[in-house]
């Protein structure tokens, strides 16, 4: 059996660092760790290839090779899944389709022949046999969620790992938490679920193996879900990595109840942490209790996250406008927390009711739901009735942008995240703080099209001396979010000119009848 597997093409947005990873010569940030997860619980005697579309084309002749065709995805990848789909059909392939938008996508819309929803662990072998004897069932639905322990070691040999500026291991599924607009813990659960610390060691065993040097993403939705699992595991990737003699940095996700636990941060240090992404969401106390964020109440959210950028961690937060919660001073709030909180990496979206949560299913009730979503909320697009004038909600979200992303307050929010977060003189940290060899090809590009034909060569410029002189200790860390600002400077850009606006539906019944088929 030929399994052909595909991995559809994001949309440009905020989030695919297109604009920052072309000075690096890479084409994607990280490769479809599902499929190559789903690869390696396929038979042993099946040939199989993987087509990533964010790094090449599916050729014809890929399609004539398959004899089936296993797809994944998320929600935003939706449109270009559908379209490969159909590709595929219409030359009389069989598809398979599976991934989170399982979850979210009413099964007959996705137009496979075959849906898988749930965790690929438990339901693969029975899925391959079918399809090798002809008789597979169009649903296949997960009946429990599966133990990390039967995860096997992704196939790596599927990827050109050099077209990345990441890999990536998935350490645990699940989250504790209970925030009402997620949709994690309705797929994954609310129980943490890990792999074994010895399974983790193999699969970076296995990246080192391949040839691998760079940063490594831990792509946990929450890598603190169990904090006693995390600071073993800590523990264990700082021996790791004295004892490899490799220098990897890791870059997570966790929660912001990370800064109240002082020695796991000092593991995650010790571990080669240098990047963790948090869901902050708001300055707004009653929009985070009205959302069930109760993690990120009760403290002081600037005190959270400048404690965690003091143990050498780069915080990149994330937040959302559009709560019930919102008044019209929240632009303004917005923009001072995110430059007091010297937060270089900001993404800030518009709140998106995705279809399986708890705030999809409220707001149906409500009878505010427009559509199903795009899974982008980095556009103008509103898939809900908003409490604020939706103009207005858009508009205050392109000023948001507009003013966090100008290049002055870009750059200044990175030298205070700097000074921050410069080590000391005769300071030794686990971390790479200077320019390695393969930095130096994005230091060049950076010159030239920052410096010399870029729109704000003079903010440029600045930043650069100043990164040079006073911060030379991690000019590495500073050239890095130079070009990541580039990124954001243009997709800003575009946002800005924009002419997209929220369209709201003629009356509630017609936003019922659109969007009853999917709860």
């Amino acid at each position: 059996m030929n399994a052909l597997l595909i991995y559809p093409q994001f949309p440009e947005t905020f989030w695919s660092f297109k604009y920052a990873l072309s000075f690096l010569g890479k084409r994607a940030a990280q490769p479809p760790l599902g499929l190559m997860t789903v690869a390696a619980l396929l038979p042993g005697n099946w040939n199989k290839r993987l087509v990533d579309m964010n790094v090449e084309r599916l050729s014809n002749r890929d399609l004539d090779w398959a004899d089936v065709v296993l797809l994944s995805g998320m929600h935003i990848q939706r449109e270009a899944l559908v379209a490969i789909v159909e590709r595929c059909r219409a030359r009389g392939l069989r598809t398979v389709v599976g991934g989170p938008i399982t979850s979210s996508v009413p099964a007959a819309e996705l137009k496979a022949d075959h849906v898988v929803i749930g965790e690929a662990e438990s339901l693969i072998a029975d899925l391959a046999r079918d399809l090798e004897q002809g008789v597979a069932k169009a649903v296949y639905q997960a009946a429990e969620r599966p133990p990390m322990e039967i995860s096997p070691l992704p196939d790596l040999s599927l990827i050109r790992m050099k077209r990345y500026s990441t890999m990536t291991v998935q350490y645990s599924r699940g989250c504790p938490f209970n925030c009402e607009f997620c949709d994690i813990i309705e797929i994954y659960g609310r129980r943490p679920r890990t792999k074994s610390v010895s399974q983790v060691l193999a699969e970076l065993d296995q990246l080192r193996a391949a040839g691998w040097r760079e940063s490594v993403f831990i792509v946990d939705d929450n890598f603190i879900g169990n904090k006693q699992r995390a600071k073993q595991l800590c523990a264990a990737l700082a021996d790791w990595r004295r004892q490899s003699k490799t220098n990897f940095e890791f870059i997570t996700e966790a929660s912001l109840n990370l800064s109240d636990d002082p020695e796991l941060m000092q593991l995650m240090r010790d571990a080669g942490f240098r990047s963790v992404f948090l869901g902050i969401e708001t300055p707004d106390e009653s929009g985070l209790i009205a959302a069930n964020k109760l993690q990120n109440t009760r403290r002081s959210l600037l005190d959270s996250v400048a404690t965690i950028q003091s143990y050498g961690m780069q915080v990149m937060g994330g937040f959302i406008l559009g709560f019930d919660t919102d008044h019209g001073d929240i632009f303004d709030r917005m923009v001072e927390f995110i430059e007091k909180s010297a937060i270089p990496i900001a993404m800030v979206g518009l709140l998106q009711a995705m279809p399986g949560t708890q705030l999809f299913r409220r707001l149906w009730n409500e009878g505010r739901i427009l559509d199903e979503g795009l899974g982008n909320n980095t556009g103008a697009h509103l898939n809900f009735l908003p409490h604020m004038d939706a103009t207005k909600l858009v508009e205050g979200y392109r000023s948001v942008l507009k003013r966090i992303y100008s290049s002055e307050a870009y750059y200044d929010r990175v030298k205070r995240y700097l000074s921050r977060t410069q080590p000391k003189r005769g300071e030794r940290l686990p971390t790479r703080q200077g320019l390695a060899r393969g930095d130096m090809r994005a230091l060049v590009t950076s010159v030239v099209r920052q410096g010399v034909f870029g729109r704000q060569r003079w903010s440029y410029w600045k930043f650069l001396l100043t990164a040079a002189t006073r911060y030379h200790r991690c000019f590495g860390a500073a050239m890095t979010l130079a070009v990541m600002g580039y990124h954001f400077e243009i997709m800003t850009r575009k946002l800005l000119k924009s002419v997209e606006q929220p369209v709201l539906p003629r009356s509630i019944d017609t936003a019922l009848a659109e969007t009853e088929k999917h709860i």
